[in-house]
């Protein structure tokens, strides 16, 4: 069976080879602006590190995950963890490390402690990939040059909502050894959402709730598995969604509006959340003043970055501000 790391050197040597080349092949990895490319020695010190860091890696052990598109073998205690797409808070809250993540994931003030000393990184930052040397990279599968990324560590990419939010936290468990932790969470997460749930259905009835995001340009709905909470509050709490959102959103489970329609769209509760980047004047008009959400003082505003993700550090932050703001604690 090949080795975990052995590919760690073949893409050194593409590298080597790529930047020795006059050929201008647009095709590789010769144009990036690292200070490693072509400098020999400093690949050479980088290739010589790889490898005793795969030496290292293999003194762990491996397990295969079944992933999406077949079996990967993994490292059995991965150490240095790169997350290119929205699965850092699952990582990070089954105490796994983590080398790089996304920039969204880095910009999430509850993550600031937890990330400080973590690489933001992309699926095209190939070089800088390969310098923090991770053992396993885990991403969606929109991400950009997979089979170059699975010739630095092994990598598994899942296909979003192909499975539901708390699903998807085992298999990130699944694939990290650590499926008995995962499903742990798991299961105290529906003990405590389901009893939120229905404290609040008996406060509010069959009142609707919605949640609405905004831009630099527009406002967005969202339907139940979009992130922003929206897994907590309509599927696992069974709160009402506004006909007009559910109607909106039936195809692409989000919707864009503009200022002029929004309110339409607002349900009796809102979960705002919203960007302080962005321009937020409409909110001193007296149309959305008058809003009934807005009159009720029933519109709870959070900071956007906070609540993008529906991974298990998200989720714990969007119940307990779920619970606070529906039930007034």
């Amino acid at each position: 069976m090949m080795k975990l790391w052995f590919p760690v050197l073949i893409l050194m040597a593409i590298i080597v080879s790529s930047c020795g080349s006059s050929s201008g092949n647009s095709g590789g990895v010769a144009a990036s602006s690292s200070p490693t490319s072509g400098n020999a020695s400093a690949t050479a010190s980088l290739e010589s590190t790889a490898t005793a860091e795969a030496g290292a890696a293999s003194n762990t052990g491996t397990i295969t995950y079944q992933s999406e598109n077949g079996p990967v073998e993994v490292p059995a205690n991965p150490q240095r963890v790169i997350v290119l797409s929205s699965f850092a808070g699952n990582v990070l809250s089954l105490g796994v490390n983590l080398v790089g993540v996304d920039s969204w994931s880095k910009m999430n003030p509850n993550f600031e402690d937890k990330l400080k000393n973590v690489e933001a990184v992309s699926d095209e930052d190939l070089e800088k990939i390969i310098e923090l040397k991770p053992d396993l990279i885990i991403g969606l599968d929109n991400v950009k040059n997979v089979d170059k990324l699975k010739q630095i560590a092994p990598t598994v990419v899942f296909t979003y909502a192909k499975v539901d939010y708390l699903t998807q936290h085992l298999e990130i468990g699944k694939l990290l050894n650590k499926e008995k932790e995962a499903q742990a969470w798991v299961d105290d997460f529906k003990k405590r959402m389901e009893k939120a749930g229905e404290e609040i259905r008996a406060k509010i009835g069959d009142k609707s709730v919605s949640v609405i995001e905004n831009d630099a340009k527009q406002f967005y709905v969202f339907g139940d598995h979009w992130g922003r909470g929206t897994e907590i509050l309509y599927q696992g709490m069974k709160l009402n969604m506004p006909q007009k959102v559910k109607d909106a959103v039936a195809k692409d489970g989000w919707y864009a509006l503009s200022q002029e329609v929004m309110p339409e769209y607002m349900g009796d509760y809102v979960i705002f959340s919203r960007s302080s980047a962005m321009d937020n004047a409409f909110q001193q008009t007296e149309t959305y003043k008058n809003i009934p959400a807005v009159k009720n003082n029933q519109v709870y505003e959070v900071d956007a970055r906070a609540f993008y993700f529906n991974d298990a550090l998200t989720l714990d932050y969007q119940l307990d501000f779920i619970t606070r703001n529906l039930l007034g604690k």
